[in-house]
Parts: C-alpha cells; structure tokens; sequence
C-alpha cells in the first residue's frame, strides 16, 4: 500500500505538479507570455476543478474506495503534460492545465492519504512519511530528467515524455492496490463522528485555514523559483536544476523527520514546526546575494516543504472519525488547492507590476506567519 502510493505521489505530484514550474520559462520566452499567465493556468483549473470535484472525490472515495479514483488522476494527469507539449496559445494551456488540476484532485494527495489512512494505525505517521517521499523524489529528479531531455529533444517533447511515463509507472500499481473493507479501518476511537457535526466544528475550519496558508506560501515561491532564478537572477537551467533540485531533496529528509516525529510527538507542534521552517527558508531564496546563502535557504525551506502537505491528514485523523476523512479531506485539499492556486498568480502578478520579487517575499512569509498562529489553536493531542 505505501508502495503503491509512494509511486503514484511521485509521479502526479512530484512530476506533473513540481515538474511544470520548470518548464514556464520556456514559454514566457517562446511564447511572449507574462508571469502572471503562466502561472494564471494553475490558479484558474484548481478553482475550477477544486471547488466542483474536491468534495465529489471525496464523497466517491468514501463510498466506493479510492482504487477507481485514483486510476482516473492518473490518466488524467498523463494527458495533460502530453497536451500541455502541445499547446501553443492560452486557451489550449488552461484546457489542458484543467486536466492537470482534475488529475491533482483525482489521483494525488487525497486518495493516497485514504488508503494509508485505512491500513495504518500507530505507524502511519511513518507509513506516510515514506508515501510522500515520492513527492520529494520526483520533485528532486524531475529539474535534472526535464534538463536531459530538453537539451536533447526540446522542452515540448520533454513535457510529453513526462505524461507518457507518468502513466507507464503509476496505473499499473493504481489497478492492482487492494483496498481495506470498508468499516474496517483500524483508526480506532472516533473523536467526531458525524459529518454535520464535524463541518460545525471549529477545529475543521482552524485546520482548513492553517493548512491554507502554509500551501499558500510554498505553493507561491516554488512556482516562482525558477522563473526567479531563470529571469530575474540569469542562472543557467542547469544552476536553475541545481537549486530546485536541493529544495527537493531536502524535502525528503523533512518528510522523514516530520512522519517520525508526529508518531512520537504532538502532532499540533509537528504542524508548528514544519510552518516555521517554510516561513524561515522563504526570505533569502529570494533576496539573498550569493550562492550559499541560496543553498542553505533552499535546505530549510525543503524541510519544511517535505512535512506541509502530509501533517495535514495525520492531524485530521486524529481528531475526526476515519469514516469521514475522504470528504473533510477533500474539502481541506480543495481550500489548499484554490490557495496553492492563486498564491503563485498573485506572486507573479506583484513581480510583473513592482519590477522584483520583494513584494511578493514579503506576502509569502507573513502568509505563512498567520498558518503557524491558526495552527496554536487546534487541539493537543498525543496518541497513546
């Protein structure tokens, strides 16, 4: 199970999702389109499809399990980088940007989180902790497979590939997952059983706005990185590979650390420290002057990018009944994914009006400021 889902966020998040930002200057030079546009693909597709499917997927996963949903991501996903290599004007970028958001939705973060949620009990800190390795594998490998390929075949063929070999790796594993019977999930004591109940509760909306927020900023400097590095700072693609990669790469450990700690500590605190280290890594990928000051922002900033997206499940399992978490879950990720959205827009858009990324810098940490003080107010809980 942790396999499957190891590959499966590898591949629609750490290729499909971190790989993209890698190829938009390539298209704002060859194409004469803004910041603002390329990031706009994103923003416009997730607030689509987020508000209109999140919670629909949810819903269906906790009806019939997350196997079928996550197969359809897949396809989904592969679709869209092949077509997005195809794309030459905006409309056909936000057409297939749309399946890329639908795939997010449909095969990412919140079928993988169900099913470990349904297999793991006292070691799923560490059995999402390696899930998501995937993520920060395929995001540390993509900059460096993306810069082979485009030396060799260019950056449209390059995009192909990548869908192509998204679905080659990850539906297979997606067909044959075995999913755990429903009312047999060891999650044990229920702390808020009723979907009513739950929706009322103001934890739910303290998670939501937290987890927001810390999406928000991340979401708004990685997208922003290598057009940062690429345009404004002139780095060559393999410099640029260099950075983003070590973003990454630390993002592995980070994922490590956070999923082991959140089976030993309280989970509230593991939420506290990964928002403080993506606050704390923000400041100087974007203002500092020289290449270590680079690469020691880029440590910290990925440790905290590792445990982002995998506390928030690990929290909301410990504090709602398991037998709801495909919908909250798919609420939550939904209000992540419209902030995932539009932060890089803004972030582009403040760059294009202002002249530098100062502005925007200045956003992103105080967002990430206000996730960590949402965050004191859930509840703190350890697990026997």
């Amino acid at each position: 199970m942790a396999g499957t889902a190891f590959v499966v966020l590898f591949s629609i998040v750490g290729l499909a999702l971190w790989g993209l930002p890698f190829y938009y200057d390539f298209m704002v030079k060859q194409f004469g389109w803004t910041r603002a546009e390329v990031t706009s693909g994103n923003a416009l597709s997730k607030l689509v499809v987020g508000p209109i499917f999140g919670f629909i997927a949810g819903w269906i996963i906790d009806r019939f399990g997350p196997r079928l949903v996550m197969m359809a991501g897949i396809l989904m996903a592969g679709v869209a980088l092949v077509g997005l290599g195809w794309a030459s004007t905006l409309s056909m970028f936000y057409v297939f940007y749309f399946f890329n958001a639908l795939g997010y939705v449909c095969g990412g973060p919140l079928p993988n989180q169900v099913l470990l949620t349904q297999w793991f009990d006292k070691a799923r800190g560490k059995a999402m902790g390696f899930a998501y390795l995937g993520i920060g594998l395929g995001g540390a490998c993509v900059p460096w497979i993306s810069n082979a390929l485009i030396t060799r075949y260019g950056w449209q063929i390059s995009l192909r590939y990548l869908g192509v070999a998204i679905v080659a790796v990850s539906l297979p594993l997606a067909f044959f997952v075995k999913e755990r019977p429903l009312g047999a999930s060891p999650l044990g004591r229920e702390k808020v059983g009723d979907i009513k109940s739950a929706f009322k509760s103001g934890y739910f909306y303290l998670l939501t706005l937290g987890s927001m927020c810390s999406i928000a900023a991340v979401s708004g400097t990685q997208q922003n990185l290598k057009l940062y590095l690429s345009l404004d700072r002139h780095f060559t693609q393999t410099e640029a590979a260099r950075v983003l990669s070590l973003v990454l790469t630390f993002s592995i450990f980070g994922r490590l650390l956070m999923g082991w700690l959140a089976d030993r500590i309280s989970k509230k605190h593991v939420m506290l420290l990964t928002y403080f280290f993506v606050a704390a890594g923000i400041p100087l990928l974007f203002l500092g002057h020289n290449m270590w000051t680079l690469y020691v922002s880029a440590t910290v900033f990925g440790i905290g990018l590792g445990g982002d997206y995998m506390v928030i499940p690990l929290i909301a399992a410990e504090i709602f009944s398991g037998q709801l978490l495909g919908r909250l879950l798919g609420v939550i990720l939904t209000a992540g994914g419209i902030a995932e959205a539009v932060s890089p827009w803004i972030m582009g858009y403040l760059r294009d009006t202002t002249g530098s990324y100062s502005m925007s810098c200045v956003a992103l940490v105080g967002v990430a400021l206000l996730g960590m003080l949402t965050v004191t107010g859930l509840p703190d809980r350890r697990k026997a």
